[in-house]
């Protein structure tokens, strides 16, 4: 079993799949910057001012008017809060562009990649039907003239 587990971990999947993890956790910290730093202030500015991640329903119990999502959890009432999942598909959908994106740059450049071998591969044209019948016919004519 332990030989199994080591030739598990030793296949270059488990690593890809590592290296994977590990940047996609990275990447998060990007993203969240991005729609917390850029988008959401312009989302603001377009609004009058309105930041989502904040906006809940109280659906039962009690909470002060105007207090935060946080303070509102923390009060122990059920909330129902859209705006902060607004911003989770939002955070979703600029990670699965991203991805998209990256995944299409690496297909574009593999697809390039192979047609290179592809065309390296690809041995030289020989001569036509009618170019080898010329030379056998050239050939039987220098036979001819030299007899």
């Amino acid at each position: 079993m332990i030989q199994e587990f080591k030739t598990f971990i030793a296949r270059g999947n488990v690593i890809d799949l590592a290296v994977g993890i590990i940047i996609g956790a990275a990447f998060t910290g990007i993203v969240n910057s991005l729609v917390v730093d850029l988008i959401n202030p312009l989302l603001g500015l377009m609004t009058g001012g309105i930041d989502f991640t904040d906006k809940y329903i109280v659906l039962s119990g009690t909470v002060a008017d105007g207090a935060s999502l946080d303070a509102a959890r923390s009060s122990g009432a059920a909330i129902f809060a859209y705006g902060s999942f607004a911003m989770a598909v939002l955070n979703f959908l600029i990670v699965a562009w991203a991805v998209f994106m990256l995944v299409k740059g690496v297909n574009r450049l593999q697809r390039a990649a192979i047609r290179k071998e592809e065309a390296a591969e690809t041995p030289a044209a020989g001569p036509t039907q009618e170019e080898l019948l010329a030379q056998i016919r050239d050939l039987l004519a220098d036979r001819t003239s030299m007899a």
